[in-house]
């Protein structure tokens, strides 16, 4: 009688980082990757959108993200009673735009209260955002400015395994483009969330941490000073900067609950 045949083990995904308690991966590929199986993402922009979604946040103001800012955009800020961001160009020295500045000008001046609401496009984090929400994960949008209470938030809430994912930028041709602020600002989240007692992590999560650590207390000068930085600086744009620097000034963790994100 011959023996029963063994069956081969499953493949091992080995891209999703199973295994590991906290995982790290870049843009919507990445984060569709290790999205699954973990019980939260949290997603990084730091210049500019999850640092303007931190400022907005801590006004009280509820934030709907969305990819693309045109007819489609208005039709559903309207359906919402939301007002919806302009480009920085557009908005001037009053409206509202993706810039954190323009947030705290509009609350300082009242254009914008803790009731209000608040379409902000974005082609980066909000487009990861709200596509990860479509897939039932828990969604928290993270920035330098709220990293380590986010991180708390996050291991106190979520028993699970947390993917954390830097949103990049893109080339010319809509080509991925890892860039350093956000390594930074995830290699915080990551730091923290270790601290907080998350993990095991990943060795992709690690260089991130790796990435924080390394830049010590020349962050801000490092912002300035990259790629990301330097094109806003050249487009006039340079005193977002140092709001993007602000290291844990908020301690408000902006969670997508449906379609927008509110204060956990």
């Amino acid at each position: 009688m011959s023996s029963p045949r063994k069956q081969a083990p499953a493949a091992i995904d080995p891209y999703s980082q199973n295994g590991f308690g906290v995982r790290f991966e870049w843009g919507w590929h990445g984060a569709a990757a290790i999205a699954a199986g973990a019980d939260a993402v949290i997603v990084i922009d730091v210049l500019s959108f999850t640092t303007t979604l931190s400022v907005a946040v801590d006004a009280g103001i509820e934030v709907f993200p969305l990819r693309v800012r045109d007819a489609s955009a208005a039709a559903f800020a309207a359906t919402r009673g939301a007002m919806l961001a302009v480009g920085r160009r557009e908005a001037g020295e009053t409206g509202v735009s993706l810039s954190p500045l323009s947030v705290r000008r509009a609350v300082a001046e009242g254009a914008l209260t803790s009731a209000s609401k608040l379409v902000l496009p974005s082609p980066n984090g909000a487009t990861i955002a709200r596509q990860l929400a479509e897939t039932g994960v828990p969604v928290i949008g993270a920035s330098l400015r709220n990293a380590t209470a986010c991180a708390n938030w996050v291991v106190k809430a979520v028993r699970g395994p947390v993917g954390v994912v830097a949103a990049g930028e893109w080339w010319p041709g809509e080509a991925l483009r890892p860039c350093v602020e956000d390594l930074w600002g995830a290699g915080l989240v990551i730091d923290a969330l270790a601290a907080a007692g998350a993990g095991p992590m990943s060795p992709e999560a690690s260089a991130a941490r790796a990435a924080y650590r390394g830049v010590g207390r020349n962050l801000a000068m490092g912002l300035a000073a990259c790629a990301s930085g330097l094109e806003l600086a050249n487009d006039g744009y340079g005193d977002e900067i140092v709001v993007a620097a602000e290291v844990d000034a908020s301690r408000t963790v902006p969670v997508l609950v449906g379609e927008s994100f509110r204060a956990a």
